[in-house]
């Protein structure tokens, strides 16, 4: 059959496409060699013609696809669900419409059971994402608002995410959200806070350690030249002042180990060693009523560090796990964890090289947990919880795993504590690296 398209049609194709025979064929028409049965459009187009309205993405019935070159049409909710951020869409009342893969698990719900509530139920009252939503909604534009805490009946602790919002363009009711999680970035961000916070002790341990270390020499060797000479209801008084300066002295010992900016002496140290010496230490002393458990990766690469050093950083948060748990509490039980996580880089302050941590350890116990609102300071100087504490322990512990060029992060919630240190691992020697790079 001969094509019967009028002479208008013919010349737009012309100006269109060129010839007939020069244009790509469809796949309808190289299915067969058979003419696709959709006729063509005998009119030209004209640049006034109004687009055919897009359907929902979100709503039931045919799904929206978007157009690929190799691939024919992908699903847009493969798209969406391929991402690793949580997107929402929320209805007029707040009622979920869609929710892709990644916020079902941060929802901890699925598709199904969302589209029965609204997002008024599953966060807590008073969340600052329902003000955000009403925000959108009333000026009609995006926004984005970092660091906002998420917290939902499922989840213990709040999660920190970036908001991105906006409205739907089908329906100027419907809010569309994107959640960015903050876990790697608030906690590199941590850490340079906790490498701060240990510096200005630094300078502070100096100022003491000159200003008044020298000073309680001179008031407790008085003290004990006036004790001779005193009556028995006064020479309790010169004991006390020497037994308080002798106090402040040691305050001020343990202050002065802020102040060592020395760089460490380093050499390649297999990190299970320290962790059972510490072990060791722990169940023959304070932790003696508490069960240990050692969960090691064997494969671990040595570290690149000072024995004494590291010893007395994981004492100490052994120390804090066995204090939590307390001693008169039954099924105490601590946990010691390594393992290797590649792909953890954090950027020196004050040059352009990112440093590889993937050696992690962690030291997990079941005591009550920390409160909410010291957890965000635990690293701080004289930050504790304890009745007799100083709160220089951890404050030490942070400056000891900064000084080998690591990271310390702690989670807790009931009867989970984990404290998490990541660690660089030994380089390989020039020779050893172009071997195995070669194998």
């Amino acid at each position: 059959m001969r094509d019967k398209t009028t002479p208008a049609a013919k010349s737009s194709k012309r100006q269109r496409g060129g010839s007939p025979s020069k244009r790509a064929k469809s796949p309808t028409q190289k299915n067969n060699g058979k003419k696709p049965a959709v006729a063509e459009m005998s009119a030209p187009e004209t640049a006034d013609a109004a687009p055919a309205a897009a359907p929902s993405s979100y709503q039931t019935g045919p799904v929206l696809c978007a157009q690929s070159r190799s691939a024919g049409t992908i699903p847009y909710n493969q798209i969406l669900n391929a991402l690793p951020h949580p997107v929402i869409v929320l209805a007029a009342d707040n009622g979920f419409i869609y929710a892709n893969t990644a916020a079902e698990a941060f929802l901890s719900t699925s598709l199904a059971m969302l589209k029965r509530i609204r997002l008024d139920d599953i966060v807590a009252f008073g969340c600052p994402l329902l003000s955000l939503v009403g925000q959108v909604r009333r000026e009609r534009t995006t926004f984005n608002e970092y660091g906002v805490d998420i917290a939902t009946p499922r989840q213990t602790t709040p999660q920190l995410v970036d908001v991105y919002g906006g409205i739907s363009p089908d329906n100027p009711d419907h809010v569309l959200l994107m959640l960015q999680q903050r876990t790697m970035a608030q906690m590199i961000e941590r850490q340079l806070t906790h490498r701060a916070a240990a510096r200005t002790v630094s300078g502070m341990a100096s100022i003491l350690a000159h200003e008044i270390k020298n000073p309680l020499s001179g008031i407790r060797g008085a003290a004990q030249l006036l004790e001779p000479a005193l009556t028995d209801e006064d020479r309790g008084l010169s004991q006390l002042i020497c037994t308080e300066t002798d106090r402040i002295k040691s305050l001020l010992d343990r202050m002065e180990v802020f102040g060592d900016e020395r760089p460490l002496t380093k050499e390649p140290i297999n990190i299970h060693d320290i962790l059972d010496h510490v072990r060791q230490l722990a169940v023959a002393g304070f932790a003696r009523n508490i069960q240990f458990v050692a969960d090691y990766d064997p494969s671990l690469p040595a570290v690149p560090a000072n024995r004494d050093k590291l010893v007395q950083a994981f004492l100490n948060l052994a120390k804090n796990a066995a204090e939590a748990i307390g001693p008169e509490t039954e099924n105490g039980r601590i946990v010691i964890t390594t393992a290797f996580r590649p792909g953890v880089r954090l950027s020196v302050p004050g040059s352009g090289t990112r440093i590889a941590l993937p050696l992690m350890i962690e030291i997990q116990d079941n005591g009550p947990g920390i409160p909410g609102t010291m957890l965000e300071h635990m690293f701080d100087p004289f930050v504790t919880s304890k009745a007799n504490g100083t709160g220089l322990g951890l404050a030490l512990v942070a400056k000891l795993i900064a000084d080998h060029g690591g990271t310390i992060e702690c989670d807790s919630e009931p009867q989970r504590t984990v404290f998490r240190v990541l660690l660089p691992m030994q380089e390989l020697p020039h020779k050893a690296r172009d071997a195995s790079k070669a194998i």
